[in-house]
């Protein structure tokens, strides 16, 4: 396939595991002169949220967990308001918690230390009944992972590496600050963008990878080899409707959330994906089952526009 353009990162596709595209461009270190390759760690933004979603399935396989039981359980120390929510309503963005920006002068360039973040937060209404209506909050994934750190009694860095990076031999995959070796830095209007405490937020967009990895990890779900059927299934069940919500004239249309998973189509297929957007980065990773095709676009310009490059791919997702 001809170069894809109008992009600085590296692109995957894959069909039935054999790769279709494997593409890269642009700079990772525009000022060491370091180009762009597909061993190229770039930030992976919210696509990370599917990471913490089977994280927390792993507890609740183990019985740590009840995704329907109170957050109190493990989280002594919340605000009345956040008192009932549950996991299964902060995996499906449906507890009514609000995202960043409805923080009353939240910066995402500074978002200050976690525990100051949801200290400020905590002081934020609702934005509606918990249960009722699908809101993205990455703050809720943020109690996610908390959450998993009070059960586990470990970081959730660390968690997260013991438990699924390693098991799947994710060698090229880091949690937390950006790797020493291979790291995309982040550029805004071609200005890096270094934003670590951002980055350090933890269950909402802080892992690093590479594309093979993440072609990988989905495979391996797919595969059954981190979850059990039923979790799977548990994850990309529709739990809540957000048609709309991510627009519905591109290529990949969100009808649906499960748990760190948007459900829809792309290129009018079958699909599960999700979209990542952090300071000076841009994600997209989907899987299309019925095609077994998938798809991996990491980006280290947060003003790429994952529509245009969908599109400039269709003719290698849908073999036309």
């Amino acid at each position: 396939m001809e170069t894809i353009d109008g992009f600085s990162g590296a692109i995957l596709v894959t069909r039935g595991g054999a790769t279709v595209v494997r593409t890269s461009a642009g700079m990772s270190d525009a000022e060491a002169g370091a180009p762009c390759t597909t061993d190229t760690r770039f930030q992976i933004a919210s696509v990370s949220k599917q990471f913490t979603a089977a994280s927390v399935m792993l507890l609740a396989e183990r019985g740590e967990v009840g995704l329907n039981d109170p957050v109190t359980r493990w989280l002594t120390d919340c605000p009345d308001p956040w008192r009932q929510l549950t996991l299964h309503q902060l995996l499906s963005h449906t507890s009514g918690l609000g995202h960043w920006r409805d923080l009353p002068g939240f910066d995402i360039d500074h978002p200050g230390d976690t525990p100051t973040f949801l200290d400020r937060f905590s002081k934020v209404p609702l934005r509606g009944t918990p249960g009722r209506t699908w809101h993205y909050s990455s703050p809720g994934y943020l109690l996610a992972a908390r959450i998993i750190e009070r059960v586990t009694r470990q970081r959730y860095a660390d968690f997260v590496t013991e438990h699924v990076l390693r098991p799947l031999a994710m060698t090229a995959t880091r949690v937390g600050e950006a790797p020493p070796e291979t790291a995309a830095r982040g550029y805004r209007e071609n200005r890096r963008v270094d934003v670590p405490e951002f980055a350090a937020m933890p269950g909402t967009g802080d892992l690093w990878s590479t594309v093979g990895d993440l072609a990988h990890y989905t495979a391996a779900f797919d595969a059954g080899h981190l979850l059990t059927a039923r979790s799977r299934e548990a994850m990309v069940a529709p739990h809540a409707s957000m048609a709309g919500a991510w627009g519905t004239d591109g290529p990949a249309v969100a009808d649906s959330y499960g748990y760190g998973y948007a459900l829809g189509t792309l290129a009018g297929h079958t699909a599960r994906f999700h979209i990542g957007d952090n300071p000076g980065y841009r994600s997209f990773l989907g899987r299309l089952p019925d095609l077994d095709v998938t798809v991996v676009i990491l980006c280290n310009n947060e003003e790429s526009d994952l529509d245009d490059l969908l599109r400039q791919l269709l003719p290698a997702i849908t073999d036309s």
